[in-house]
């Protein structure tokens, strides 16, 4: 008799932790500030494992901090980092 493994997770609720680039790749200023804006209002509740004074600097600092707000903060936390995540996604799509 066969064994079948059922997945119950939903597909694509997972956030993507795959590097948006190699990581060297400039973060526009406006995009850069935003991120930080984020990463401060959401450090105590999703970022509290990271260094008080941590702000990302690069595209993969700032798709580990986003994953973590997506995973760990709340509705409104969640679509500002999907909305910084698609401001990256087509600064990246610009650069190719």
């Amino acid at each position: 008799m066969a064994a079948f493994i059922l997945d119950l997770t939903p597909p694509g609720n997972t956030p993507n932790l795959e590097p948006m680039d190699d990581g060297t790749r400039q973060i526009p200023p406006e995009i850069l500030e935003a991120m930080h804006r984020l990463v401060e209002a959401n450090r105590l509740q999703c970022l509290w494992f990271m260094r008080e004074d941590y702000l990302p600097r690069s595209a993969i600092e700032a798709d580990r901090a986003l994953a973590a707000i997506e995973l760990h903060g709340d509705r409104q936390a969640w679509a500002e980092a999907r909305k910084i995540r698609a401001w990256l996604s087509r600064t990246t799509s610009a650069a190719s």
